[in-house]
C-alpha cells in the first residue's frame, strides 16, 4: 500500500489563494447582507495517521477538514457561525445566521474589530511548511519497527501502539478593516507506549516527538528505545512517606506550571477577577534573574505565528523581566476591558521560555541532598482563583543527585505563588515540543501526601 505524499500533507500556494479568494468574498457578502463590520476565518487541513499494535496495522487514517467562521458586528452587537462548506450559497447561509445572533444579542462596549492601524502591516515568513516526504507504507514500516524497539524486553507485556501522523494547514484571516492574510504550516509526530509489568504490578509510559519538519523529529528507533526505558523504570514503583521534600518538575511538567503562571496573567482572568495575581503589574512573581519570554518569529517554531487571532502582529517580548511581571497577555477585548494595549496574544502565547540556570537535570538533583523528580501530574486540582495547587503525581525519588527509585500514588501540594518565586534552578534540558519551552525546574520542598 503507497500514496505519494502530494495527496495526504500537501497544501499548496493555489489552495492558499483561494481561501483567501473565498475570505474577501465573505466580506463583501457581509457588506452585502448589512453588517457594520465583518471578520472571517479560513481553515484548510489535511494528512494521515498510521496506528499500530501488537506487530499489526491498526488503523491507516486520511483526513481532509475545512472550516470557515464568520463574525458579524451590528453596531455593538456580534454574532458568530460557521460551515465546513465552503460553496458560497452555504456561506451565504452562514452569513445570515450571523447576522441573525447579532441582532438579538446584548450590546458590548469592548466588542468590535481591531482598527485598521493596529493591523500587521507585514506578514513574515517563518518557514512553517514542511511536507513530510514519506508515503503510508513507509510509515507503517517506520511505526511497526517504533513499536518492536520498545518492546524488545520481556518485561514489556502489551503495548498501546506506535503511531505516524503527518499534517499540513493553512488559516486565513480577514477583517473589514483591511486585513485578508495567510500562511501554511506543517506538523508531523512519531509516538509510542507500552506497557511493563513485574511482581509488583504493571507500568504504562510513552514517548513522543513532533515538530513542522518530519526530518529533524527523533527517529523510530530513539523513540521505541525511549518509550521502553521509560516504561521499565517505573517498575516496582512505590507510595512515599507524607512529609515535605524539594522537587523537581521534568520539562513535560514544568511547562504545564509556567502554564499556570500564562493562564493567571492572561485578560480573561484578569478582566473577570479571578485570577491570585490580580493587579501583579511590577510585583515578583518569579524569582531574581528569572525572565519569561515570547518568541513567536521563532522560525519553524511549533508555536510560531505572524499575526494573532485579531489580526494585530506578534512580536518578540518579555511578560517576566528580573522576576517581576512587567505585562499581561493580552488580546484585543481583553486589553480593551482591561483599559490596556493589547499584546498581540490573541489566541495565546507562543514560544513561551523561561530563562535557565545552565545546569543539567544531574546537577539540579545534585543541588539536596534528597527530592523527587515529578515526571507526570494528574487531576484538576489547580485553582486560578486562589493560587491552590493539590494534584496526584508520579515519578522517582533521588538522594545525592542519584535516582534510588519510582514513585506513584501519591499529591503533591502548594500554592502556585510561592512554588514560582520558590523556583531555585531551571534546567538546560528544554523540552520544545509544546507553546511552552522549559527545561526540568528545581523548586523548594512541598508537601507531599503518601502513606
Amino acid at each position: 500500500m503507497s500514496d505519494s505524499p502530494a495527496t495526504t500533507a500537501v497544501l499548496d500556494i493555489a489552495q492558499l489563494r483561494q481561501a483567501e479568494d473565498t475570505a474577501a468574498w465573505v466580506l463583501e457578502e457581509a457588506k452585502r447582507q448589512g453588517a457594520d463590520g465583518a471578520e472571517v476565518n479560513v481553515s484548510l487541513s489535511q494528512g494521515y495517521s498510521v496506528n499500530v499494535r501488537q506487530g499489526e496495522v491498526e488503523t491507516v487514517e486520511f483526513h481532509r477538514d475545512r472550516g470557515v467562521s464568520v463574525t458579524l458586528f451590528c453596531g455593538q452587537r456580534k454574532g458568530h457561525a460557521s460551515s465546513s462548506d465552503d460553496n458560497r450559497d452555504s456561506l451565504r447561509d452562514t452569513i445570515q445566521a450571523a447576522a441573525s445572533i447579532a441582532r438579538y444579542t446584548e450590546e458590548d462596549r469592548y466588542a468590535g474589530l481591531a482598527p485598521a492601524s493596529m493591523l500587521a502591516r507585514e506578514v513574515p515568513d517563518l518557514d512553517l511548511y514542511h511536507p513530510w516526504a514519506m508515503d503510508t507504507q513507509a510509515a507503517i514500516d517506520e511505526a511497526l519497527r517504533c513499536e518492536t524497539i520498545a518492546r524488545n524486553d520481556e518485561r514489556i507485556v502489551n503495548s498501546e501502539g506506535a503511531s505516524i501522523n503527518s499534517g499540513a494547514s493553512l488559516r486565513v484571516f480577514a477583517t473589514s478593516e483591511g486585513f485578508l492574510h495567510g500562511y501554511r504550516g506543517t506538523h508531523h509526530s512519531r509516538v509510542c507506549s507500552v506497557v511493563a509489568e513485574d511482581d509488583d504490578g504493571m507500568q504504562r509510559d510513552y514517548w513522543y516527538d513532533g515538530g513542522r519538519i518530519g526530518e529533524r523529529l527523533a527517529s523510530a528507533e530513539e523513540i521505541g528505545e525511549k518509550a521502553r526505558e521509560r516504561t521499565l523504570a517505573r517498575l516496582g514503583a512505590s507510595i512515599p512517606e507524607t512529609g515535605e521534600l524539594p522537587v523537581i518538575f521534568a520539562p513535560e511538567v514544568a511547562s504545564g506550571l509556567l502554564g499556570h503562571l500564562v493562564s493567571a496573567i492572561s485578560g480573561g482572568a484578569l478582566y473577570r477577577r479571578s485570577s491570585f495575581l490580580q493587579d501583579s503589574i511590577g510585583t515578583a512573581v518569579l524569582p531574581k534573574g528569572y525572565a519569561l519570554t515570547e518568541n513567536p518569529h521563532l522560525s519553524a517554531g511549533n508555536a510560531s505565528a505572524p499575526f494573532d487571532g485579531d489580526g494585530l502582529p506578534t512580536r518578540a517580548q518579555s511578560f517576566v523581566e528580573d522576576g517581576v511581571l512587567r505585562q499581561y497577555v493580552l488580546g484585543l477585548y481583553a486589553g480593551r476591558r482591561l483599559q490596556m494595549d493589547p499584546t498581540g496574544n490573541g489566541g495565546g502565547v507562543r514560544n513561551l521560555s523561561i530563562t535557565d540556570t545552565g545546569e543539567s537535570l544531574a546537577a539540579l538533583m545534585a543541588r539536596v541532598p534528597k527530592g523527587i523528580l515529578i515526571t507526570e501530574v494528574m487531576g484538576q486540582g489547580v485553582n486560578l482563583v486562589t493560587g491552590d495547587y493539590s494534584r496526584g503525581a508520579s515519578g522517582f525519588w533521588f538522594e545525592n543527585g542519584v535516582i534510588q527509585g519510582a514513585l506513584q500514588e501519591f499529591t503533591i501540594a502548594g500554592h502556585l505563588g510561592e512554588m514560582l518565586k520558590g523556583i531555585q534552578g531551571s534546567g538546560t534540558d528544554v523540552d520544545y515540543r509544546g507553546n511552552i519551552a522549559s527545561g526540568s525546574l528545581l523548586l523548594s520542598p512541598m508537601k507531599i501526601a503518601g502513606r
